[in-house]
Formats: structure tokens, C-alpha cells, sequence
């Protein structure tokens, strides 16, 4: 009995555990990283300068090395639409008689009168339309910097409200050139962009389908 007990407790541990579980992402990973040692710089700091993480006199702080950070402005607004119009008709007719018949075999046939006729009608109609925007401001870092200088970034952002989880993720390459002054770029400017927009918790529990029913709906569609 306490062997059972404990099975039960497992596996609604186990579905607790699967209702609070991390949305799945498709964004660059990782989606932080720690910036890199600079060895080849010597270690005399004083009380204020740090020689570690100083820059030139004349360089700003835009984004370049591994572990530094940028504002990424979310800016996404895109529509879409289609619309198809197809229409198709034939007809045709066929009359067919004998009249008479002289010296031929098959004078039953005269008099005869055959006719047929038929139609073939089609009209197809197709429209589709979509919107998407998707506005906001977060901050990425830089993950990798590739060989000819453009900055792989990604970030996630966590909101906890009541009983849910909100995710806001973002990745993608970035061009140095397209970084303002003050260490901000668009999401339309980034490359290889991915985007997301997650939740977790009872509301998006309640927005999906039971495995249950999705069986039955795969294996039983009508």
C-alpha cells in the first residue's frame, strides 16, 4: 500500500511538474553568455581605473565583445493577404437523326432522333489574410562574434504575473554598423531573427488541448 502511495505521489508530482514546465524555444542558444577573460591586458588597477574594463578615450559603448549587452527594439508589424478567383464552364450538344433509309440493312433505325447534351460548371474562391505586431523593448546579449564582425545576440525575458509565466525571447545577427550611439537596434534589422512570445501556467493550460483528447482526435477524426 505505501509502495502505491508513493507511485501516486510521483506521478502527480510529475503532472504538477509538466503544468509549471519552461515553454520550448527555437531561439539562438545559449541565450547568455559570460564575457570573456581579457588576459592579454595587465592587471595594474587602481582605486577607480579598471584596466579590465576600460575602453579607449574615444570609443563608446556600443555592443562588440562576448557578454556585453544591447537594447533591442521590438518592432514587428507585418500584414498579409491573398485572394484567388477561379471560374471554369463548358457545355456542349449533340443532335443525331435518320430520316430515312434506302436499300441498307437496318431500316428499324428510321426515323430515329438522338440527342444529348451536357455541362461541366466550376466557380472556386480563395481569400486569406494575416497580422502580426509585436511591440517592446529588451535587452540581449552577445553571444558569439563571428569572423567578419556581426554580433550573434539572444535574450529571454521572465514576467511572473499571479499564476502565470510570460517568455519574451529574441535572437538574431546583428551588424555593429546598425547599432546607435546609444546601444540600441530594431528587430527589423537583425538577421536570422527569432522572436517568441510564450506563457506557462493555468490560463495557457486551459488554451491547450488534453493529450487525451488530441488521441482520440489523431486516431478517431470524424
Amino acid at each position: 500500500m505505501k509502495s502505491i502511495l508513493t507511485l501516486a505521489g510521483a506521478i502527480l508530482l510529475a503532472l504538477l511538474a509538466g503544468c509549471a514546465s519552461v515553454p520550448p524555444t527555437n531561439v539562438h542558444q545559449p541565450m547568455t553568455a559570460r564575457p570573456q577573460q581579457r588576459n592579454d591586458l595587465a592587471g595594474n588597477n587602481g582605486g577607480i581605473y579598471q584596466q579590465t574594463a576600460s575602453r579607449p578615450l574615444f570609443e563608446d559603448r556600443r555592443a562588440r565583445f562576448v557578454g556585453d549587452t544591447l537594447v533591442i527594439n521590438i518592432v514587428e508589424n507585418t500584414q498579409a493577404s491573398t485572394k484567388g478567383n477561379t471560374s471554369a464552364e463548358k457545355t456542349g450538344a449533340i443532335n443525331a437523326s435518320v430520316t430515312a433509309l434506302s436499300g441498307l440493312p437496318g431500316k428499324s433505325f428510321q426515323g430515329l432522333n438522338a440527342q444529348t447534351s451536357s455541362s461541366n460548371t466550376f466557380d472556386g474562391k480563395g481569400e486569406s489574410a494575416g497580422s502580426n505586431v509585436f511591440t517592446g523593448t529588451m535587452t540581449a546579449t552577445v553571444i558569439e562574434v563571428l569572423p567578419n564582425g556581426n554580433l550573434l545576440v539572444s535574450g529571454e525575458k521572465q514576467v511572473a504575473i499571479g499564476q502565470g509565466q510570460e517568455f519574451i525571447r529574441v535572437s538574431g545577427v546583428v551588424n555593429p554598423y546598425q547599432i546607435t550611439a546609444a546601444n540600441v537596434v530594431n528587430s527589423s534589422q537583425m538577421a536570422d531573427a527569432r522572436i517568441e512570445y510564450k506563457s506557462s501556467g493555468i490560463i495557457n493550460e486551459a488554451q491547450v488541448m488534453g493529450w487525451l483528447a488530441r488521441f482520440f482526435l489523431t486516431f478517431i477524426p470524424f
